[in-house]
């Protein structure tokens, strides 16, 4: 048995051969260098890096030689293909920043550059439905009237049969003004409800016929939440005649409500109390969802109303007498009706908004949706 061949050349292996290493490697760097972009530098990589890259059938052949001769042709492989392998990151990250260099010149926006294109915008609803709710109004005839937002308390409370001890009265339900020196102001309140607005159209009127609209922001002490807010919008109607009578009332709230949700609306009322009115009621319209199918129909219930087929709007009455006293009109020649209810209610059933919050934020997300209606 012969022993083993011990003076084996590896040089005598073609492939790993020293200057064919070199060969090998200084062909991969040209390649690499040659490149233009990264997909030119992708095909280099796996021409000279790849399986079936000389250098990597060169490095399959080191196997193939006896133990004392791996080590040096191992070396002389691994060199080549580290130089290699850096050669190829050096110009990949080169590329990379002339890819990117590239993109920022070639794709850069001018921001000072004018624009032809305006940004779409919406009224706020309550803008749109208090002018809706004018236009049904004084197309019947009716007045718009405005007064201040810092009333009288003479005129926001003790004109209309409020006595000095009425809760609305209080500090719990009414802001009451302070000087400049922090001291309270005697008679002076951010006004309740607009009725103080229907006081100075009578003391203004030198006698009816009046028949006005009140429109405008209202201040109660509340906290906002989902369901309350301390600023809101409030519209009130106040007719004074010869003549008129709970039917007038009627058919104003019918034709208000056909007006706003179409044909088939109608209202009801149910006997409260209010002391600027008597006799005084609670006016419901019939729900506009459901009209009033939901009602005892467990196959068919409805959330606007809760089934219940009616939903409250507000107050209303004939004009108390007192009132009219109060403002210099005789009310043994004369009679008035009066209603009036919260603006933002009414957004909140004709548009399904859970949250008042929404209305008050100012978030063009929520406006948006109503879009430019005028």
């Amino acid at each position: 048995m012969s022993a083993p061949n011990k003076s084996y050349d590896p040089v005598e292996v073609e492939a790993l051969k020293p200057e064919e290493i070199e060969r090998l490697r200084d062909e991969a760097l040209a390649a690499f260098e040659a490149a233009a972009d990264l997909a030119a530098l992708q095909e280099a990589k796996v021409a000279h890096t790849g399986d079936r890259s000389p250098l990597s059938l060169a490095n399959r052949e080191i196997g193939a030689l006896p133990p004392q001769a791996k080590k040096e042709a191992g070396q002389r492989v691994g060199q080549a293909r580290g130089a290699v392998n850096k050669a190829l990151a050096e110009r990949r990250a080169v590329l990379e920043a002339e890819r990117d260099a590239r993109v920022l010149t070639e794709e850069a926006v001018d921001v000072t550059l004018p624009f032809d294109r305006a940004p779409r915008g919406a009224r706020h609803p309550l803008t749109t439905l208090s002018e809706r709710l004018g236009d049904i109004f004084t197309a019947m005839g009716y007045a718009v009237a405005e007064g201040p937002e810092v009333e009288a308390e003479w005129l926001n409370f003790d004109a209309l049969n409020m006595g000095p001890d009425h809760p609305a009265r209080s500090t719990q339900d009414t802001f009451f003004l302070k000087d400049a020196t922090g001291h309270s102001t005697d008679g002076v309140v951010l006004r309740t409800h607009t009725s103080g607005v229907q006081i100075r159209s009578m003391l203004a009127a030198s006698e009816p016929p009046i028949y006005v609209i009140c429109p405008g922001r209202v201040f109660r002490s509340d906290e906002l939440d989902a369901t309350h807010t301390p600023v809101f919008s409030q519209i009130e109607l106040l007719a004074v005649d010869e003549g008129l009578t709970m039917a007038d009332l009627k058919g104003t709230l019918d034709h208000m409500v056909v007006s706003l949700f179409g044909e088939g609306m109608k209202t009801r009322l149910r006997p409260n109390y209010f002391p600027f009115t008597e006799p005084s009621a609670e006016m419901d319209m019939v729900c506009f969802n459901c009209r009033g199918e939901s009602v005892g129909n467990p196959d068919r219930p409805c959330r606007t109303c809760s089934s219940e087929g009616w939903i409250e709007l507000g107050g209303c009455g004939m004009v108390n007498p007192r009132v009219l006293i109060a403002c210099g009109i005789d009310p043994n020649r004369y009679s008035g009706f009066a209603f009036g209810f919260g603006i933002e209610r009414l957004l909140m059933f004709r548009h399904n908004v859970e949250d008042m919050r929404d209305i008050v934020e100012g978030d063009v997300r929520f406006t948006l949706p109503f879009g430019m209606e005028i």
